[in-house]
């Protein structure tokens, strides 16, 4: 047992077998006891340490508290050199790539050596050793994870040779008092740290508790101290691809070792240790021609390469240029004891154009009828590409034979054919046939050993067919020019349409197709226009002083064919139309001062100088200063007004408008001017009862009042 005098308290690892492990990680002893020898003599075998990592301990490393001592690779510790007094307590501490522990030697008679603990080594995750001198000395805890049955279980234990008698130790931190609550726990008394239930590594990698002494108030006496729990890595996680679905593409004819795609798992388990250490290898290959082994992947990295001769990755002549690889990894660095995952990796063998394209037949024939447009023949190539790419897909060119550019060449994009059309008309009095030739090429460029061969090119005979075509009218449209209102059966013109057949000698006769005024006749035989009504350039029928015909020329063939031709006459105007007054209605009240009745405005149907200037006169006025007055105002307007004040009445006053045309015409429109009575701001104008006066008689009831003088 360690001595009480000891002053300072110090935390031994006790790591338990685990009943469900075959190999606890650590020291399997680790407290030794000695008596203080009178001398520890240089390179003699003090005990014998055993440590295990349960992975064949790669990297062992030991570390002695006392710089005067060492560890052997055989686990033996010995001296540096003769010395007699080291202290109490050696520390000595093992670690590997993958577990790590403590071991106490205890020095029974052992003298305090002041600062011996200075020289205490740190190493990782362990907390830092403290500069100065104190009560609490801790180092880390391992634990395995995913223990079974029975919990709780010890898994060390804190021992305080200087604690006053009836102090108390105390665990805090989380997995105590804290989130997740509960998991450890501590012997107040006795100073033994459990654990109460199954740890997971992958859900917490370490806890942070920390240890303190208190008395029987609760009161802190020592500490708190940290004291690190690190739980140790099971390989329980399988190696999982998160990234799929996983899809590579490789050019066809691709050298040996092209890299493809790379595939990476991911392991859960700790990545310091080969329970995360992933190797991987190509369990099936589908299909498995023609080699089974087409594709080799990196065991460490996950790259996916070819291993086969460019000449078996020929895309045309593959069963399928779909390859799926079922990719495994496994942790452990492959070994057998190692998890395994799994994923489908698929492999598409691209298309690259190492084929050119080829017309199935050297020539090909279509006929066509003249006058008719569209497609006339459908040329057909082959091209072992894949029909999805620009390596297949075709591109026609006629290379000769259009010079009107009267044929164009497109590709259907389902079958891949070149479609050949007539985009302007053929005549067969023209030409009855026509040889083009068409080349063929990809959309892709071919690859450097591949060129375009005689089998791109092909010839196309067409044959025009002869039809019966329309007469045609020359010119079309037909424009004269002609005065209206000339007389009934005047001649306008002959028209004159040819047949486009001319090898067929046909007669033609005419016929008059629309005439919407009715006012055209036309010889059959020799195509003669005349009037057959008087041209009316003021017709609803006529616009913007152009009247539209249309006439028929039928030839004699069988069936007969129609040609139709526009006649255009443009009519020049006659001053036939005489001008006309606006408004003919006015108001004005029996008592204005403002004797202004109404301004009048003229228009005229006829065109310049058949209108305007207008002139404005009041029709046979006897006495034209006494009642009524016209002003111009302009060339279309004019001013009628009172020279004095009437009775409420309704009067008539005829009013003349003559045109400028030559000779002029003019036309007489009755004004009706309403007397109102205008009091209090009403306006009557009810002539109901009141005398209706003409100018005529108040010029006679004027005359006769000055008789009567």
């Amino acid at each position: 047992m360690p001595c009480r005098g000891l002053d300072h308290i110090f935390l031994v690892l006790l790591l338990t077998s685990a009943e469900d492990l075959d190999c606890t990680p650590g020291f399997q002893q680790k407290v030794f006891h000695i008596n203080q020898p009178a001398q520890f003599i240089e390179d003699q075998a003090i005990l014998n340490l055993t440590f295990s990592d349960c992975k064949g301990n790669n990297k062992l490393h030991y570390e002695v508290s006392s710089p005067y001592f060492k560890v052997n690779n055989d686990g033996s510790l010995v001296a540096l050199k003769n010395i007699t007094a080291v202290g109490k307590t050696l520390f000595i501490h093992a670690r590997t790539p993958h577990a790590e522990d403590m071991a106490e030697l205890m020095i029974v008679g052992g003298k305090d050596i002041q600062g011996s603990l200075q020289d205490i080594f740190k190493f990782a995750r362990t907390s830092p050793v403290p500069r100065q001198k104190r009560s609490i000395v801790v180092s880390p805890i391992l634990i395995p994870e995913n223990q079974r049955q029975p919990f709780p279980r010890d898994v060390g234990k804190v021992v305080d040779s200087d604690r006053p008698e009836g102090s108390k130790f105390r665990l805090t931190g989380k997995g105590v008092d804290q989130e997740p609550k509960g998991i450890f726990r501590i012997n107040e008394n006795t100073g033994s740290v459990s654990v109460t239930r199954t740890l997971d590594r992958e859900t917490i990698a370490t806890y942070q508790l920390f240890v303190e002494t208190t008395d029987v108030n609760g009161k802190t006496l020592e500490g708190p101290v940290p004291l690190e729990v690190i739980v140790i890595d099971q390989n329980d996680n399988r190696p999982i691809f998160r990234e799929g679905p996983y899809i590579g593409h490789v050019m066809e004819g691709s050298p040996t070792g092209t890299m493809v795609m790379r595939m990476t798992a991911f392991d859960a388990d700790d990545p310091a240790t080969d329970n995360a250490l992933l190797r991987y290898n190509i369990r099936q290959q589908t299909p498995d021609k023609p080699s089974p082994n087409m594709f080799y992947i990196d065991p460490e990295k996950g790259d996916i390469v070819t291993v086969v001769s460019p000449a078996l990755l020929d895309r045309e002549t593959l069963e399928n240029p779909k390859y799926e690889l079922i990719i495994e990894a496994q942790d452990m660095a492959g070994l057998d004891v190692g998890l395994t995952g799994t994923a489908t990796a698929t492999i598409m063998i691209d298309d690259k154009n190492d084929h050119s394209p080829k017309f199935t037949r050297k020539e090909f024939q279509a006929t066509v009828e003249e006058g008719v447009v569209g497609v006339i023949v459908n040329l057909t190539v082959e091209d072992k590409d894949d029909p999805s790419t620009g390596a297949w897909r075709a591109a026609y060119t006629i290379i000769n034979g259009n010079p009107g550019q009267s044929f164009e060449i497109h590709t259907n994009p389902q079958t891949n054919e070149g479609m050949l059309s007539v985009v302007k008309p053929l005549d067969y009095e023209i030409s009855a046939f026509h040889t083009l030739l068409i080349k063929v090429e990809n959309e892709d460029p071919l690859v450097p050993d591949v060129s375009y061969g005689p089998s791109s090119t092909a010839t196309v005979h067409i044959t025009v067919l002869d039809v019966n075509e329309g007469p045609v009218f020359y010119p079309d449209p037909m424009m004269v020019t002609r005065q209206e209102n000339i007389s009934v059966g005047s001649v306008l013109l002959t028209v004159n349409a040819t047949d486009p057949d001319s090898l067929q000698h046909q007669t033609i006769r005419y016929s008059v197709y629309k005439d919407p005024a009715g006012w055209l006749n036309i010889n059959p035989i020799n195509g003669t226009v005349d009037t057959t009504a008087v041209l009316d350039r003021e017709s609803p029928f006529v616009h913007n002083s152009v009247y539209t015909a249309l006439f028929l020329a039928i030839d004699s063939g069988n069936p007969p064919a129609t040609g139709t031709g526009t006649l255009l006459i443009t009519l020049e105007d006659v001053n036939d139309n005489a001008p006309f007054i606006y408004p003919t209605v006015a108001e004005v009240c029996d008592d204005a001062k403002n004797l202004s009745v109404v301004i009048l405005g003229a228009s005229d149907k006829d065109l310049h100088p058949n209108t305007d200037p207008f002139k404005f006169e009041i029709h046979k006025q006897a006495v034209p200063d006494k009642v009524w007055k016209v002003s111009k105002i302009n060339n279309t307007h004019a001013l009628v007004s009172l020279l004095q004040n009437l009775n409420k009445a309704n009067y008539h006053l005829p009013i003349m408008v003559t045109d400028s045309g030559k000779p002029p015409m003019t036309n007489i429109t009755d004004l009706r001017v309403q007397v109102c009575s205008c009091k209090n701001s009403k306006v009557d104008c009810n002539a109901a009862g009141a005398l209706h006066f003409s100018v005529t008689s108040v010029l006679f009831m004027s005359l006769f009042s000055l008789a009567c003088l």
